[in-house]
Parts: structure tokens; sequence; C-alpha cells
């Protein structure tokens, strides 16, 4: 909660690996714990399965890591915290991906508005 208050921040977003059903055990939690407000938006999140699947054309995490350029261990695949360090690099690779590419993409579509085409 001190984190999203110093980021002037009213909802964070789940970024995960298939992260609806992470957020259906983190709102099942909130819930449980009682809690007043939720600090994860009830629904919205950034979700690698998809945008890994857009990117590199791959939405299983190993894969979509080594399509990505990524090492992948899989001694220590399917650890929490491996897991998520993992999805992490992966979000921001495809979000640098995305800022490289989209200039070009929003001068392309651009262009075809022009055209008519």
């Amino acid at each position: 909660r001190q984190a999203l208050k110093e980021a002037q921040c009213k909802r964070a977003i789940l970024v995960g690996h298939n992260a609806f059903f992470d957020l259906g055990f983190i709102n099942a939690a909130v819930e449980r714990c009682k809690m007043k407000r939720n600090p994860f938006h009830p629904f919205s999140t950034f979700d690698t399965v998809s945008l890994c699947g857009l990117a590199y054309g791959q939405t299983v995490l190993a894969r979509a890591a080594k399509a990505a350029g990524m090492d992948w261990n899989h001694n220590d695949a399917h650890s929490a915290i491996y897991d998520a360090e993992q999805t992490a690099t992966l979000f921001c690779n495809v979000v640098n991906l995305w800022n490289t590419h989209a200039p070009n993409l929003v001068k392309h579509i651009s262009m075809e508005e022009d055209s008519g085409t």
C-alpha cells in the first residue's frame, strides 16, 4: 500500500503469465484477510501469455523466454520466485520491443490512412 501511495497510484495492475488465474487467488486472499481495499485492480491485468504470443509467437513461459533471447533454467523453473522474475523480464522485453517498433508501426498506419488503403 505504501508503494502505491508513493507512486501516487490508486490501483496496481497485476503483471503475470496467465495473470487472470493468479488474480483469482489474490482476490480470494483479499477477501479471506478482510482487507478494506484490494491494492490490485479487480479485473485488469497485463498477461504475458497474450503479450508473448503477439511479440514472439510463443505462449509457454519457457518458450517465450527463449524466443526473447533469455536464458532459461529448467532446474529453477516452476518456483514462484524464478517464474515471477522471468515473467517480469519478459514483460519488460515486450514493452521495450513495442517502444522500439511502435513509432514505425504508427507511421505505417498513418501512411495507409493517408493513401486510403
